[in-house]
């Protein structure tokens, strides 16, 4: 929370997010009713400032998306860049994307300078946006989902934990991998991109293990041309693959 200390209304404005679901536990089961419709669910857990996910929504209309983020300066900067979206969207812009030179002249830092507790006239969500936000530790996601109520899951270099001892908090270990077929429905599929080869082994050793189907995998997921098709770059995937660093990439389904 240090980190929102310098932006006024930081706080203020998390709390009155349309974007953000507040007291997601209560959804539990009823996620369709977010969104108004019967599209499969998908989610990102580590969702960082929610370029991905919003790119995913803006390419696949047809779906819902939610993401999952801990860290509330995070989150601030994710609705920072949907608040660009909705503006671009509400000026008439071709598409929900915040890349490029945007038509309506502002950026994502334009929001940091309201005062603290003013809200008003911040963009706000748009009829039939695919997108929310939840700001929740992970280990809580079996309390928010219903069983089967997940179709997809992302994950995008996650933290390695590099520490044995801290193996438990890697987001592919077996207790996670438990937890997420609480609520990923049997055969749903759980994405995995990381550039960090000891994670990558023991996230295919652990789904394996646990009885999950390994459908796709690869180590170098930008010479793949097939597996390549249709890949949404994160952030830290572009900054990895200019630096030559390969992109590893699974495709598990649940059991």
């Amino acid at each position: 929370m240090s980190r929102l200390r310098n932006i006024p209304g930081s706080r203020e404005i998390i709390a009155m997010s349309d974007f953000v679901v507040h007291d997601p536990e209560k959804q539990k089961g009823r996620w369709k009713e977010i969104f108004g419709s019967d599209a499969p669910i998908e989610i990102e857990i580590g969702m960082g400032k929610g370029r991905f996910l919003m790119d995913m929504a803006a390419r696949h209309p047809e779906k819902n998306f939610i993401g999952i983020e801990m860290q509330s300066s995070v989150m601030f900067r994710a609705i920072q860049k949907a608040e660009v979206r909705a503006m671009r969207i509400q000026a008439g812009s071709a598409g929900p994307s915040d890349s490029g030179s945007g038509q309506t002249g502002k950026n994502a830092d334009d929001f940091q300078v309201l005062p603290a507790g003013v809200t008003e006239g911040r963009p706000s969500i748009w009829e039939g946006c695919n997108f929310r936000f939840i700001l929740t530790d992970a280990r809580l996601l079996g309390d928010i989902f219903g069983s089967g109520e997940v179709n997809a899951i992302y994950l995008n270099f996650s933290d390695p934990w590099p520490k044995e001892r801290h193996g438990n908090r890697r987001l592919t270990s077996a207790n996670f991998l438990r937890l997420y077929q609480q609520f990923l429905k049997p055969g749903g599929t759980l994405t995995f991109k990381t550039d960090n080869q000891d994670l990558f082994d023991f996230s295919l050793e652990e789904s394996e293990r646990e009885g999950w189907r390994l459908e796709a995998v690869t180590r170098d997921l930008h010479a793949d041309a097939k597996l390549c098709a249709g890949n949404v770059m994160t952030e830290y995937e572009e900054k990895f693959s200019a630096k030559g660093n390969p992109i590893c990439m699974m495709k598990a389904l649940a059991p």
